[in-house]
């Protein structure tokens, strides 16, 4: 498959960039700035610069992909509305298949993640609440899955990980697992190789 990392240069997209090329996948690297980009070379990657707040750059860099897998998240300084502005970018574009990186807590999510936890999200995420939220809506009404895992870890891949739909999941009591990046990397991959929950909610677990 032909598939495009948006924000490739995050913790999460670098992992997404690292785990596809492992699969065997022709990649196509996103990124507002591609010298961030810290990933090995290969043949089957292909750096694109693209900046989500000029929908033009995000269109000419995916055409030709199979899908796309946002690991797109919210840096100091950058403008307000930047998720929104990406979901808008990818729905514009009309992938054939679209993974869209959420958070539990927010948006579809945001009864399922416990009350400690729900409140550490209003108190950290504040006004970022509404754009994640903005942004699920957007991605899912262009048919997008949408994977919402809790607190991210810089860990490895849980060789006992598991990916479950929203309705599935059992509210935690305080707090949800913690799950690593490459986890989480791992189940988007397979969403976009698969689309086994095209238009849903899932949550990655450890």
């Amino acid at each position: 498959m032909r598939i495009a990392v948006l924000g490739a240069s995050g913790a999460t997209g670098r992992e997404l960039v690292k785990q596809a090329l492992e699969r065997g996948h022709s990649v196509v690297a996103l990124a507002r700035d591609p010298t961030r980009l810290d990933v090995a070379l290969s043949p089957a990657l292909e750096v694109a610069q693209a900046d989500v707040m000029k929908p033009d750059s995000v269109s000419a860099a995916l055409e030709g992909v199979d899908a796309v897998v946002s690991g797109l998240g919210i840096r100091k300084g950058d403008p307000a509305g930047t998720l929104t502005a990406g979901a808008r970018a990818l729905a514009a574009a009309r992938p054939p298949r679209m993974v869209w990186l959420g958070a539990l807590g927010a948006g579809a999510s945001a009864g399922k993640a416990g009350l400690v936890y729900g409140l550490i999200m209003r108190v950290v995420a504040g006004s970022e609440l509404t754009d994640k939220r903005q942004a699920d809506d957007v991605a899912v009404a262009a048919g997008a899955t949408l994977v919402h895992p809790g607190p991210l870890t810089d860990g490895t891949r849980s060789p006992t990980r598991k990916t479950v739909p929203l309705s599935a999941f059992k509210r935690p009591h305080p707090m949800p697992a913690r799950v690593s990046r490459a986890t989480v990397a791992a189940a988007m991959l397979d969403e976009a190789e698969h689309g086994d929950h095209v238009g849903g909610v899932v949550v990655p677990l450890p």
